[in-house]
């Protein structure tokens, strides 16, 4: 008889990331600046321990200390990952009910996407009312230049983004998958041209989808809004009729993120 594993005890986690995470949490807004007696003393640590966990992370960024005092408080690493979070969070929410509205003005699957290195993850997902319809989970990844919501982000990288990703190869994953380097910077050129991409059965056969960019304030591509469903019923026309829906889409929800564009998007 095969015996039952034992449960993986506490201590044998990493015990100096523990210190770190617990060090970070100690702070809060009735006390931003703690000094390494005070530390130590509430993480029951010698202070030779806390000063070494508190060097590491003023380095990483996650504490500065004060010149002045000498006391720790949180840096602007912790921040700008706490904002950074937060965007996410935000506009997932704030992007529903024009999801909403594009489901029911094309009946078609619509996703939420974000661009994370050489994937794209879905962070909402609304499902078509069809029943043969597209169905995907959210925190799905898939490579960003198989698919319509990848392609429209990845449009809107930089040159040197573009050619490490080139550089690395892209696999094909059906018959129509793009592979080719210079056909592949020619399609992104046409994406930024007309101001949404198509993947034409580049990722799964038997699915087709469009995308538009969704931007931030500062006018930067964070996200797409896609619609995705069968081909059999998503034919190449009535795809590129969706477009404007679409579009507009993209635009409404950028717009809530208080992007003003200086002229509507282009449609070709």
């Amino acid at each position: 008889m095969v015996g039952k594993a034992k449960p993986v005890k506490a201590k044998t986690r990493l015990s100096s990331v523990a210190n770190a995470i617990r060090l970070i949490k100690v702070f809060s807004d009735d006390e931003y600046e703690i000094g390494i007696s005070d530390l130590g003393k509430r993480l029951v640590l010698p202070k030779s321990t806390v000063h070494r966990l508190a060097s590491t992370l003023i380095e990483a960024g996650m504490l500065e200390q004060n010149n002045e005092t000498g006391k720790y408080r949180l840096g602007l690493t912790v921040f700008e990952l706490g904002a950074l979070v937060r965007r996410k969070m935000d506009f997932s929410s704030e992007a529903k009910p024009f999801l909403m509205e594009l489901r029911e003005k094309t009946g078609e699957t619509v996703h939420l996407a974000i661009l994370d290195q050489g994937s794209i993850v879905y962070i909402n997902s609304l499902e078509s009312k069809h029943t043969i319809r597209m169905t995907l989970e959210v925190g799905v990844r898939k490579p960003a230049y198989t698919t319509a919501a990848g392609k429209v982000m990845l449009a809107f990288q930089s040159a040197d983004a573009l050619a490490g990703m080139l550089a690395a190869g892209l696999k094909e994953r059906t018959a129509n998958t793009i592979i080719d380097p210079a056909e592949f910077l020619q399609e992104m050129a046409g994406i930024r041209n007309r101001g949404y991409a198509i993947a034409d059965e580049e990722n799964e056969i038997g699915v087709r989808s469009l995308a538009a960019p969704v931007r931030d304030n500062f006018g930067n591509v964070i996200a797409a809004t896609s619609i995705a469903g069968p081909a059999q019923r998503l034919t190449k026309r009535a795809l590129g009729s969706f477009a404007p829906d679409v579009v507009a889409a993209a635009e409404a929800i950028s717009r809530r993120l208080g992007f003003q564009p200086l002229r509507p998007a282009r449609l070709r």
